[in-house]
């Protein structure tokens, strides 16, 4: 079969099975798949094991193999000539983030508006886990006898930890090679270093009685609260400030606009408004003045400038470091603020603990790092990475280049992987559909579906080169 004859082809299944796409999808946006307690075969939750359990009783109507390891991790597989220890992969995931605030629609009932499909997961990453079963579908029927054996590996642990990928490859050997469809088009062949840590009060016994703000340490939040000793009427009004009176306290609420971590260019942290009106309106003193300081110098700007981290590489392989504080939290008179940094190689996680900790004892608190994980980057030349990134071009009429990004996907954590797809970060969106990890989130049918091409051709081309 010629090549036009072959996109005819694919062009054919891709309108056939559009309605078996999104019924499938609607079956997956309907788990709420947020990381959960563990259970017996569910590591990650009650709610992750659904989905992945869904997503393969949809692998196996398809006529694939499927494979699940001890509720960490599932997959479908084509056999290939290479067994199952060589074999090519794509890897999606069932979890999501919180659905947060501020949904025009319940998060998991999947919504068609005006060629857009709005819910929890539906381009991170359900939508994208879908449209890879379909793709390897397409791949199993058109190549009896590949070359490679091929698995759509399907992760359950993304957002909160990767302990699944930890697990797959304690077990399992690696891929010859790796795409995950888990960031945009055309082809990301870096990623930025991952930082988590928490800010840690003393102990204070002042105005302040509680503090609570957002949904996961990855999103910029859109919402806060401090309930504090104060007169409400005593207190100005400030724009996005909501106040509240309770007895003899005054609940002091924020409303933002948030966003991924990675990308928090234009959101507004829920949390660093209410720390400025508490700072700006002496609504706090001693020790409880000196630490919210401190997160001030956190919630003044997304380039850790405040927090003397800035750091920007001169070879622009990376975009400059970007940092944010995701959750708050206060028990028994200690507050809790965790932080989010994605980092290029020009500062590494030691030089950043060494910074937060000296910025920390300022405020007489303390400073602890989480995890950290250093940056990677696959040089662009790479023949599976061409592969790739000229199929995308060659199906959109376009010259686009690989990028790197600041946010964290499973491709980090293989030898020879990226992430391919399945957003277009210059596409113009309406203002009713929302970003990943926001309200509201969604992306275009149509975008899903010229992803679904994109990967049948790119797993056909993957097929023909030597690894």
């Amino acid at each position: 079969m010629n090549n036009i004859e072959l996109v005819k082809e694919i062009d054919a299944y891709i309108t056939a099975n559009r309605d078996n796409i999104i019924e499938d999808l609607r079956a997956l946006i309907a788990v709420p798949s947020v990381e959960g307690a563990a259970q017996p075969g569910a590591p990650f939750g009650e709610q992750p094991q659904k989905a992945l359990e869904i997503a393969l009783q949809m692998a196996q109507r398809m006529g694939f193999e499927t494979y699940n390891s001890e509720g960490y991790i599932g997959w479908a597989e084509i056999p290939g000539q290479s067994g199952k220890d060589k074999y090519l992969a794509s890897i999606t995931h069932l979890d999501v983030v919180p659905e947060g605030n501020g949904w025009t629609q319940s998060p998991y009932e999947l919504r068609i508006r005006d060629g857009y499909l709005i819910g929890r997961g539906v381009a991170d990453d359900k939508g994208p886990s879908v449209i890879m079963l379909y793709a390897a579908n397409f791949v199993k029927n058109y190549l009896p006898n590949p070359k490679y054996t091929f698995r759509v590996l399907l992760g359950c642990n993304e957002e909160t930890g990767m302990e699944d990928v930890e697990y797959y490859q304690e077990k399992y050997p690696e891929p010859l090679f790796l795409f995950s469809p888990d960031a945009s088009f055309p082809v990301c062949n870096g990623e930025k270093g991952g930082y988590r840590g928490n800010f840690i009060s003393p102990k204070l016994n002042g105005n302040i009685v509680d503090f609570k703000g957002g949904v996961a340490g990855n999103v910029v939040p859109d919402r806060a609260h401090a309930l504090v000793k104060a007169h409400i009427d005593e207190l100005p009004d400030a724009e996005g400030i909501n106040l509240t009176a309770d007895g003899e306290l005054v609940r002091i609420g924020a409303m933002g606009k948030g966003g991924h971590a990675a990308s928090p260019e234009g959101t507004k942290n829920a949390i660093g408004m209410v720390v400025n009106y508490l700072l700006d309106n002496r609504l706090v003193s001693g020790e409880e003045k000196a630490f919210l300081e401190v997160l001030r110098s956190l919630f003044c700007a997304t380039d850790g400038s405040g927090l003397g981290i800035a750091s920007t590489d001169p070879e622009e392989r990376f975009t400059p470091l970007t940092c944010i504080g995701g959750l708050i939290s206060m028990k028994d008179g200690v507050i809790t603020q965790d932080i989010d940094i994605r980092y290029p190689t020009t500062i590494n996680g030691e030089t950043i603990t060494e910074a937060l900790q000296k910025k920390a004892a300022e405020g007489g608190a303390a400073f602890v790092c989480n995890s950290c994980s250093e940056p990677f980057y696959i040089s662009a030349d790479n023949d599976a990475i061409r592969a790739l990134i000229d199929t995308y071009n060659k199906v959109n009429g376009c010259d686009e280049k690989p990028f790197t990004m600041g946010g964290g996907t499973y491709a980090r954590h293989f030898k020879n992987a990226v992430s391919f797809g399945v957003e277009d970060e210059k596409a113009q969106i309406p203002d009713f559909v929302g970003p990943m990890h926001g309200a509201d989130e969604g992306i275009s049918e149509a975008q899903l579906l010229m992803a679904l091409k994109v990967y049948i051709l790119a797993v056909l081309k993957l097929m023909e080169l030597e690894f």
